[in-house]
Formats: structure tokens, sequence, C-alpha cells
């Protein structure tokens, strides 16, 4: 659970979704009275922030915490407005990027003009609703699943349902387990001096017993590990290490893929 340098990801292909900025301001009658006034523009850059270095509060938890479906995922061109239900005032806003890369977020609910969607703060499955109309968004489809199942120390790859591959793999230690829940890629980073792997995967949750670890913010990740004795076994402080093979095939799954850990 490490912070790195810098990140890249790619998205399968999928087409832009595309609405005008809405702008909100108070407003007269024609005639010179007092008109319905409309609520005022909000800054959103006064709202905390959805990202993984963030805890928030008021949004619905994850009510599907087991389902992996591929799917829908979207990346907002500029930060948008988070609210708690469709039409709600908004309690938090997402960024357009997150550790110097895009944000992507998988879609698991939608109501007309809005879309729920699995966020990367603290608590872990936090989700949240952004209005379509908010930005343009990117939309696109994710052929891929990932699962880890903690007590078999396994993680296998699916694409388009077809098993990509299956690995034995290092999870969580007891008192620093992996968590368990639905979340999904949140990037893909190049250490600039690699030590222990060349690439590391953060996902969209945290350590449930480490507030900070490394310096960072307790994000869980994928990555390697140059001592090979470590696989099936429960020893990390809540991160999965895996095989060369297995972080090359990671590396090859979209940002904003849905990521499901049981146990």
């Amino acid at each position: 659970m490490r912070r790195s340098a810098r990140r890249s990801g790619r998205l399968v292909t999928g087409a832009a979704a595309t609405a005008a900025v809405a702008t909100l301001a108070t407003g007269c009658g024609a005639d010179g009275k007092v008109g319905a006034s409309r609520p005022p523009a909000i800054d959103l850059a006064k709202l905390p922030q959805a990202t993984t270095f963030t805890t928030l509060r008021g949004l619905p938890l994850d009510i599907e915490p087991s389902t992996a479906d591929a799917g829908t995922v979207v990346h907002p061109s500029a930060t948008v407005p988070v609210s708690s239900e469709p039409g709600g005032p908004p309690v938090a806003a997402l960024p357009n990027r997150q550790l110097d890369g895009p944000t992507w977020v998988p879609v698991i609910d939608t109501r007309p003009g809005w879309r729920r969607v699995l966020l990367p703060s603290r608590p872990n499955g936090t989700t949240g609703w952004i209005p379509e109309s908010a930005a343009r968004l990117t939309t696109a489809h994710t052929p891929y699943a990932v699962r880890v199942r903690t007590k078999a120390r396994r993680l296998t790859i699916t694409k388009s349902d077809r098993r990509i591959g299956s690995w034995t793999v290092a999870v969580g230690a007891t008192k620093t387990p992996t968590p368990t829940g639905r979340t999904f890629m949140l990037a893909l980073l190049k250490p600039s001096r690699p030590t222990f792997s060349p690439l590391v995967l953060p996902v969209g949750s945290h350590s449930e017993t480490l507030d900070t670890f490394g310096g960072g913010p307790g994000t869980v990740a994928f990555h390697g590990w140059n001592d090979a004795s470590v696989f099936g076994k429960a020893v990390t402080h809540g991160c999965v290490r895996v095989p060369a093979a297995a972080l090359a095939e990671l590396a090859k799954v979209p940002l904003g893929t849905p990521v499901v850990v049981t146990e």
C-alpha cells in the first residue's frame, strides 16, 4: 500500500456521453418582481474530494459487495458533484484525475440523468450519484473482472466471462487483512525506482486496520514481489502480492474495472 510516481491507464472502446454544463443562478421575474430563486452555484473545490486520500460522510455504501460483473465505467472531463441520492444536494466532488492519471469509476446503478458509481474514498464501499448533466462523461465498457479469494489465496482474471488466468497470491495477514467487498482498479503506477515491483496497481479500497502505510493513506494495491516463497500465504499489510505473470495481465485491465475480494 505505497504511493508511487506516475501512472497510465487505458480503457476499451466506448461512446462518449455528452451533456451541457448546468449553470445555477438566482433570478428575477421579467416584470422586475422577485422570481423563484434557484440554488446558488456550488464551489466544488470547497467540497470533500472523492479521492483515495479522503474519508467521505453522508454517502450510501455498496449493497452488492460480492458482484463483479463487467460493465459500464465513466470518466468525467472535469470535477463533478456527488450526491447521496439522485437530485440531492452535492456532499462531495469527484475530480477528473486521481494519482496523476484519469479518474475512471464503475457504474453500479442508473436513474434518468444520474449514475451511481463506486468511489475511491474511505469508508470502503462508499458510493455516490453523479449527474450526467454536470460535465462531459466519457463512457466505456470493460469486459474484464477481477476476483480475489483470500482464504484460497487466489487471484482470477476474466474477460468476457472467459478466464484469462488464475494465480496463487499472498494476501493480508491476520492483523492486517485484505479488505473484502467490491472495489475497482484505480491506477497503474510505474515507480521511477522500482524495488519490490515494477508496477503498483492501487484499487479503490483501504486497509481496515491501518490508517496510513508507508506515508500513504493505506490504499490497497496489487503489486509484484521479489520472493516467490510468500505466494500462498497471508503475510502482507493488506495488499495483494502477485507473481510476475499475474502482474502483466493486471496491467492490461482497464481502469474502473470491478475488483471483488471475498473470503
